[in-house]
């Protein structure tokens, strides 16, 4: 029963807290696998992290006597401590990007109950020389019926929070809890602070924006026509010679590799560490070069991919396995390490044997042969 004596209620939120923290924590558990569930099968995108806590008693006590205890007090008002508690079960989840942020409160707040809404991303952004922590924090509970992706959940009559940040954002949330929250500091240090927490909003935005240029980049590959392609990048100043804007890159590989092996899907990781492969065995490799490699190439590479697998069906031979024998027809000397040695010289035996073959079809077979 609810009194007006703080050890007395002190004691019952011990209490409390005691019995029901094997609930909390399979609350908690219950609330981050449906939370997983909706985001994979929302169009948010991809989060970085989904963790969730049980606040520590002694914490819960100390958040009480800094906000509330004084105000419930002098109100003369039975109280509660846990009514007043609304984080004991606590989630995070941590975005890739800031502009994800709203998409996962606006669909947390579709599904679950709102009890209340701290955004301090606005807070921050309406004040014009403050800086500091943004995010958004939801007090959250599940509906008296659950439907959707909730329905046959347990039945869960206790709220939860949920803190929604981005990567940029929750680095300075460490960070900057703690640099300021342990003693008070200076004015000189505190501004410093600021300088640094307006250079990580500046990341965050950053971050977004060459998102956004990526995709737009990538969408323009898929679309235009290989000899449409830009010469070079928006946005980025050539330097050096007009060739140098003229190489091959993870954006102008992608439409030039599609056209020629079109039932293969590129991974956008893949294609960055294939293009490196190439650029470091010859730095000046234009798409032009590409192009022109597979052009004159891949019906030969196609033949030996034929005669791998019939010699063994199980054998893989994927798009960028005939790109890598291309790259090797078109220049051996450059590309020479574009392919183990076994595989190279199991591929030389037999573009021997095939020339040989074609050979003595038309004449007397050739000395080497």
């Amino acid at each position: 029963m609810a009194s007006i004596d703080f050890e007395t209620e002190k004691k019952a939120f011990a209490d409390f807290y005691q019995a029901n923290r094997k609930q909390l924590v399979a609350a908690k558990n219950s609330y981050m696998d449906a939370i997983r569930a909706l985001i994979k099968q929302s169009e948010v995108g991809v989060v970085t992290k989904i963790e969730g806590r049980i606040k520590e008693e002694e914490e819960c006590i100390r958040k009480f006597q800094r906000k509330y205890q004084s105000k419930v007090e002098a109100d003369e008002q039975p109280y509660r401590i846990s009514d007043f508690i609304s984080d004991l079960i606590g989630i995070r989840i941590v975005c890739l990007y800031e502009d994800q942020v709203p998409m996962v409160s606006e669909l947390l707040q579709r599904y679950f109950v709102t009890l209340n809404v701290t955004d301090k991303t606005s807070a921050v952004e309406s004040t014009e020389d403050s800086f500091g922590y943004k995010g958004l924090h939801l007090d959250l509970a599940l509906p008296p019926e659950p439907d959707g992706l909730l329905k046959g959940m347990p039945h869960l009559v206790l709220s939860f929070e949920v803190q929604i940040r981005s990567l940029i954002q929750d680095a300075w949330s460490r960070l900057d809890h703690m640099i300021k929250y342990k003693k008070s500091i200076p004015v000189d240090l505190k501004r410093r602070i600021n300088v640094l927490a307006a250079l990580f909003e500046l990341a965050d935005r950053e971050f977004k924006e060459i998102r956004n240029a990526t995709v737009d980049l990538m969408q323009q590959a898929t679309v235009t026509p290989i000899d449409e392609l830009p010469e070079s990048l928006p946005g980025v100043p050539e330097s050096g010679s007009a060739a140098g804007s003229k190489l091959v890159n993870a954006f102008n590989f992608l439409p030039i590799a599609s056209h020629f092996f079109r039932d293969f899907e590129f991974e956008d990781a893949k294609i960055d560490d294939f293009v490196q492969d190439i650029l470091e065995l010859n730095g000046s490799f234009r798409k032009a070069d590409l192009h022109r490699c597979l052009n004159e190439n891949l019906k030969t590479v196609r033949e030996y991919r034929d005669f791998v697998r019939a010699e063994n069906p199980e054998k893989g031979f994927s798009a960028y396995t005939s790109i890598r024998h291309c790259l090797y027809l078109y220049d051996p000397e450059q590309f020479q390490r574009i392919l183990s040695r076994r595989t190279r010289d199991r591929f030389a035996s037999w573009l021997k044997s095939t020339t040989c073959s074609a050979a003595r079809t038309v004449g007397p077979a050739a000395p080497d042969c």
